[in-house]
């Protein structure tokens, strides 16, 4: 006598829509951090360098700084805080929605696990790797589909602030920053604006790429 075979269960997929809405969050509070951060550039460019000069001295000489300079250390120190926060957040959704594409499409994500985290810090892959896994997301589940406009916007946003060492990552230290607000503010403006547009584009991607996943996503698979 012949065993009933039951079907395998389909891969069970994760609510989304709870992820998405901490990440948008995370990135508007980081998109403020830096509206800060260009607000006191501004205040440190207008009230112009003191006459004992930059708050780095040279040969390991550090003057005491002043309120405004004090006040931009904790500006930057909070900024840097909020961003680390926000990609963690950021992240957490990206995997969410990639185990969801892999559970809806059957195919292995193009991009192992580890590059959903190597992808942002190892060099020169870092250039597109990120971008190929947030890709992959979409085009596993609709193959047919046009990548949103917003992804590449996104990108082409985050690799702007990355670019000169005055965005995301700055290369110098905090007192080198405000020597430069003192005497070349406008790159660190432009540079503090592309970064806030880069967050206010990836608050849209997730929303976007959310919302196009399959309704069930945000629910537990019901049995047949």
């Amino acid at each position: 006598m012949n065993e009933e075979q039951t079907p395998l269960a389909a891969p069970a997929v994760r609510p989304a829509r709870g992820a998405a809405h901490c990440a948008i969050a995370a990135l508007a509070l980081a998109g403020a951090a830096w509206l800060a951060r260009a607000l006191w550039h501004v205040r440190l460019a207008a009230a112009g360098e003191p006459a004992s000069g930059p708050p780095d001295q040279g040969d390991g000489v550090h003057r005491p700084l002043n309120a405004l300079e004090d006040s931009y250390h904790l500006v930057s120190s909070v900024g840097g805080g909020i961003t680390a926060v926000c990609a963690l957040v950021f992240l957490f959704w990206l995997d969410r929605m990639r185990d969801n594409a892999k559970a809806l499409s059957g195919a292995e994500p193009r991009y192992g696990y580890l590059w959903l985290w190597l992808g942002w810090i190892v060099p020169v892959v870092n250039l597109w790797i990120p971008r190929g896994v947030v890709a992959d997301v979409h085009r596993s589940v609709f193959p047919d589909r046009r990548l949103p406009a917003v992804v590449n916007w996104w990108w082409g946003l985050w690799l702007a602030g990355l670019a000169g060492g005055v965005g995301i990552v700055y290369a110098d230290d905090t007192d080198e920053v405000i020597a430069r607000a003192y005497s070349e503010v406008l790159p660190l403006l432009v540079a503090d604006l592309v970064i806030v547009a880069a967050a206010g584009a990836a608050a849209v991607m997730v929303h976007t790429l959310t919302a196009a996943q399959p309704r069930h996503t945000d629910r537990p698979a019901q049995a047949g």
